[in-house]
Parts: structure tokens; C-alpha cells; sequence
């Protein structure tokens, strides 16, 4: 079953065709159709148009209203200031609208699957072994998943990368100071019965391993000698020092895996492909990119130039592919995984959700990559897309980066924990009846709490930094995920407390003001998926539904729904439109990893 054409989409064609009417010989224009407070629609288009065909734009616009299909859609069209068209839709056409896409089998509420559905590699929540997961892993895990979402939501072929970092010089630094120092890492193994609490031990001890072999390895030059020779070893595959690295990545990822599962997040094991992952293609790019010229030798090292980027003297910056020491950089590992993403997964897109302090890195790595070739299909001829997602900062409430009291950087384990119990301290202060047990109040605990830290990161666009207020977080009142969540539990409250009244469409009513602007929002989901996805901007989609939820509390204001009772007909509409929009905002919420309650 096709998906139901919004009212937008309608409109938008209609003049469009009103458009070619008029003006046949004109090339396909766009009515620059958008929502307006001074009618439903207004339409901008027809002045571009009037300044290319020389003609008056009033006049113009006054033809193009004679050539517009009304009557079942639009209600009234007409012209305004310098050629303006507003445009009012009949309250007919938006309740059978809205009717005809809750009747979609696929519950999709009116969004289409892309025609040509590509397939798009997304490298997100790229966290590191034997490291504590902090604040700053955050953005690119809860931003990814959205994107995740919203494009398979589309329809596009969604391949998941976690890169995460498990191979290099910190590596031998570990195993050579654990090997000299064996007792060290004296912790419970990921057999444990109780694997969250192992995992998270674990971790916690392979953090403070990590940082005492690194002071080590900064003050004792012997014991750095020491180390890069383990890094030999581990390069070259020997079984003992293989044996412990894996011990190391086994055990992070189920720490890695538990602070996934706290953040409501689906990670397969399949998903994630660290630095090691290429570590045998590394040779092999440093090859392909020496030998078309793309990588010089300079110093000893391999590197690629570019005439624009420059340090502050003025001299060349170089990426570096292959040290002079022969160790590899961030930069052959990068390369190789394009490498592997465009060949073996025959992606079509690539997006990394990365810091926005490594955009000179991956600026570099994608101009290398072009100037190999490596982002051109072959057989169609077609450019292969990159992108970096870049995100800005997580701050405190000084405006600083988010840090402990002493410093240090936040535990991203910390932050949730403290969000879910602030959460359930809010589930249930609102639990005035008690109808909730305690199981129930720590699960919505749960969902509020997470969902309250994941929609603060998805509510503010990538690129920006943004507070971490979680007293503003858990809050009932402002632009929240609790917000919302408490707009969809009224919603199933309304629909419970109606009784034998049950939501039923009515065309032919008169609609109330604030039931029209309701109907028309909840008409934009589709465009609002579509952009939001295309634009890799879930901010977007927040945007749109946190309206939805203000809208609904002014339409619940002013249209009674039960009491006092209305007519048993506008009742039954007024239930219609409220379900549909509890199916919006729990469609909505679920794309960006966020759950609906039922109650709170």
C-alpha cells in the first residue's frame, strides 16, 4: 500500500500544475509552498517566476489562482501583498487526510520509503578499549543511533560501524606493564554471574591500569623501550601478547555493551570493527596511495599534502599515513576502512559521527581518499559520499566543559545513573495515587531518565554545544523528553477514562481553530522524517515534536474532549485527533531512541 500524499504534498502539486497552466513555456517551477499565520499555506514562488517572464506578479498571481484545483482540498486561495498566495485548506480534507494515513497498514502515518535506497555505513559510538566510557562519548552514540533510525525509517540500507579503539602503542604499553606487574589487574573475569557489575569492574580497574602504565611510560624512557617492542610483538601476531589484548577487548566490551544496554541502545557484536580490524590492509594502502602519487616521502614519513591547509608559519601540514618509526597513524587506519566501506560494503554514503575538533583529520582523509579514487563507484561513475557528522561540546552549567568537581571528566556511567534516579524521584512525586508499583516506577524511572539525556543531546543541533542541566532535563515543563512523554501518557489517560466513546473520524464537522492547527501539524510528520533524515538533523524532528505536544495542550485547553461532554460526534473526532497524535509522538520518540510510557 502506498503511503497516504500529505495535504503539503497535495497543495504543492496543485499549484505547481497551476504554475505550468499558466506559464507553459516556463520551465517546472517551485511554489515555495510553506505554513503561514496568515492562512494555512502561503506560497512565495510566484514572484522568482514573475521577475524571469517579465511580468507583473500580482497579475501573474491572479492567473495562476484561476488555474489552482479547488474545492475537496483547498477551501480558498487568495492573493496577497506583492503576489503572495495564502491558501486555506477545508477541515474535510484534513480529518479524511489524517484518517486515510492511521488506516496504513505499515503504521508509517504517511511517511514514504526512498525510491532508490542506497546504502549508507555509519561510523558512531566509537568508545575505547580498556578506558572508562565518559561524557564525551555520549554525543556520538545518541546522535548515531537517531540517524540509525531515521534512515531505516526511509528505507536506505543501513550498515553500523563502532570504531573503537583497540590496537596501537598504548596496547603494548598495557600488556608490557601488566606483564611486569602482574598482580595488578586483581578483578572478578567476565564469566561472573552478575556480568554488568563485572563488566563495569573490569573497567574500572583496566582504566586505572591504563593510567598508571601511561604515567610510567611518560617518565621512564627504559620502560617506554619496553612497551614499543611489546607493540612489535603484538603486530606481528605473537600468541602470548595476543592472548592478553584479547583478554583487555573481551572484557571492555562488555562493559561497553552494559552502558549501551543503560542507554537503551541496540549494539551487535557483528557491528563493531575497531582499529584492528585493518590492520592487515594497512600495507597495502601505503602501497596503492605511494604509487599513484597521492603519498610522498618526506622525513622519513609517509604523508599526503594539500596546497590549503598550512600551520601557523605558514608551512604545509601534512597527513601523516606512515611514520618515520614505521608505525602507522590514525590516518592508514581511516584510509583502509574507506577503503573496506566502498569496496567490500559497497556503500554509497559514508557518515562519521565525530567530535567536531577532528574535522581537519577527516578533511584530509576524505580529499586523500577522493585523489586515490577510492570515492568514485567504478561502474556507475557515481560519487561516493562522506560525510562528518561533527558535534560540538557537552557542557556544565558554567558553560565549561562538563567536568567533575576534582577535574576529572564525567563518567558517562555516573551521568545516567544520576539521570534515572532523578527521573524516578519525578515518576514518582507525580504518582499521586500510588497506581504505579515500585518495579513500574523504576522502569519509567528509567525511561524518563534516559530519554530526558538523550533528547537534551538530540533537541539542540550537532554542531552546537549544549548544557547538561539535568534539573532542566527532568523537568514537566520547557523543551523536554518528559515533556513530551507526559503529553502521550494524557493522551492514553483521555482514551482510557472515554469509555464506550471511541476515536472516530468525522469529515464533515466544523473544526475549532486550535483542532485545525493540531491536524495541520500532525499532516507534516512525513515531510518533517524526510528532511530530518535526509539532512542527518534528528534536532529537526525533536523540534517538530515538542510543537506537536504544545499544540495538543492547547488543543486539549480549548476543545473539551470528555468534560464537559461534548456531542458524541465532535467527541469522537476530538478522540481521533488526539490518538493520532499519540501515534506521531510515539512513531516520533521511537526514532529518536526514546520511549513512550503508557502511564507517568
Amino acid at each position: 500500500m502506498a503511503p497516504v500524499k500529505s495535504l503539503t504534498a497535495t497543495v504543492h502539486q496543485r499549484l505547481a500544475d497551476a504554475l505550468t497552466a499558466t506559464l507553459p513555456e516556463a520551465p517546472p517551477a517551485d511554489p515555495l509552498l510553506r505554513r503561514s499565520d496568515r492562512a494555512d499555506f502561503q506560497a512565495n514562488g510566484i514572484l522568482a517566476l514573475a521577475k524571469k517572464a517579465k511580468a507583473n506578479p500580482r497579475d501573474l498571481a491572479t492567473q495562476v489562482v484561476g488555474n489552482v484545483v479547488s474545492g475537496d482540498v483547498i477551501k480558498d486561495i487568495e492573493v496577497s501583498g506583492p503576489g503572495f498566495l495564502n491558501i486555506t485548506l477545508t477541515d474535510k480534507a484534513i480529518i479524511e487526510n489524517l484518517a486515510a494515513r492511521t488506516a496504513d497498514p505499515d503504521a508509517r502515518l504517511g511517511a514514504p520509503r526512498t525510491a532508490n535506497p542506497g546504502t549508507t555505513v555509519i561510523d558512531y559510538a566509537q568508545p575505547n578499549v580498556a578506558k572508562e566510557m565518559h561524557v564525551g562519548h555520549l554525543r556520538s552514540a545518541v546522535i548515531g543511533d537517531a540517524v540509525v533510525q531515521l534512515l531505516e525509517f526511509t528505507g536506505e540500507n543501513v550498515v553500523r560501524r563502532h570504531h573503537i579503539g583497540d590496537w596501537g602503542t598504548q596496547f603494548g604499553m598495557l600488556i608490557q606493564y601488566l606483564d611486569e606487574h602482574p598482580h595488578e589487574l586483581d578483578h572478578k573475569t567476565a564469566n561472573d554471574s552478575d556480568s554488568e557489575a563485572s563488566g563495569e569492574e573490569a573497567m574500572s580497574n583496566l582504566d586505572r591500569l591504563y593510567k598508571t602504565a601511561r604515567k610510567l611510560f611518560d617518565s621512564d624512557e627504559e620502560f617506554k623501550t619496553r612497551a614499543r617492542l611489546r607493540v612489535v610483538d603484538l603486530q606481528a601476531g605473537d600468541p602470548a601478547t595476543l592472548a592478553i589484548w584479547q583478554r583487555f577487548v573481551d572484557e571492555s566490551k562488555i562493559y561497553f555493551f552494559s552502558v549501551f544496554e543503560k542507554l537503551d541502545m541496540e549494539i551487535q557484536d557483528a557491528d563493531i570493527v575497531g582499529e584492528s580490524g585493518y590492520n592487515d590492509m594497512l600495507d597495502e594502502t601505503c602501497r596503492l596511495l605511494e604509487e599513484s602519487g597521492v603519498a610522498v616521502h618526506s622525513e622519513g614519513a609517509l604523508c599526503v599534502f594539500f596546497d590549503d591547509i598550512k600551520g601557523p608559519e605558514g608551512n604545509p601540514v601534512p597527513l601523516i599515513i606512515r611514520k618515520s618509526d614505521g608505525g602507522y597513524g590514525y590516518a592508514a587506519t581511516d584510509l583502509s576502512a574507506i577503503r573496506d566501506r566502498v569496496f567490500n560494503l559497497k556503500a554509497n554514503n559514508l557518515i562519521y559521527v565525530v567530535d567536531a575538533r577532528q574535522s581537519l583529520h577527516f578533511k584530509m582523509v576524505f580529499e586523500t581518499a577522493r585523489r586515490a579514487g577510492w570515492l568514485t563507484d567504478e561502474q556507475t561513475k557515481s560519487e561516493i559520499k562522506p560525510f562528518q557528522l561533527a558535534f560540538g561540546t557537552v557542557l556544565g552549567k558554567d558553560g565549561k566543559p562538563f567536568k567533575t568537581r576534582e577535574g576529572e571528566t564525567v563518567r558517562l556511567v555516573d551521568l545516567l545513573d544520576e539521570a534515572v534516579d532523578r527521573a524516578t524521584a519525578v515518576v514518582r512525586e507525580k504518582d499521586t495515587q500510588a497506581q504505579l508499583s515500585e518495579d513500574e516506577i523504576a522502569e519509567r524511572g528509567a525511561q524518563v531518565g534516559i530519554g530526558a539525556v538523550k533528547y537534551a543531546d538530540l533537541s539542540t543541533s550537532a554542531n552546537r554545544d549544549y548544557k547538561f542541566d539535568l534539573d532542566q532535563m527532568v523537568s514537566l515543563n520547557g523543551d523536554t523528553s518528559v515533556y513530551l512523554q507526559y503529553a502521550y501518557a494524557r493522551i492514553q489517560s483521555i482514551l482510557r477514562k472515554a469509555g464506550e466513546v471511541r476515536p472516530s473520524a468525522h469529515p464533515e464537522l466544523e473544526l475549532h481553530e486550535a483542532e485545525r492547527a493540531l491536524g495541520l501539524h500532525v499532516d507534516a510528520f512525513a515531510e518533517t522524517v524526510a528532511e530530518s533524515a535526509a539532512e542527518y538533523a534528528p534536532h529537526k524532528l525533536a523540534a517538530y515534536l515538542y510543537q506537536l505536544a504544545s499544540l495538543f495542550t492547547t488543543f486539549y485547553d480549548k476543545c473539551p474532549v470528555i468534560k464537559p461532554a461534548p456531542p458524541k460526534d465532535v467527541a469522537e473526532n476530538r478522540l481521533f485527533l488526539s490518538d493520532v497524535t499519540a501515534k506521531t509522538l510515539h512513531q516520533g520518540m521511537a526514532l529518536l531512541g526514546i520511549r513512550t510510557p503508557e502511564r507517568l
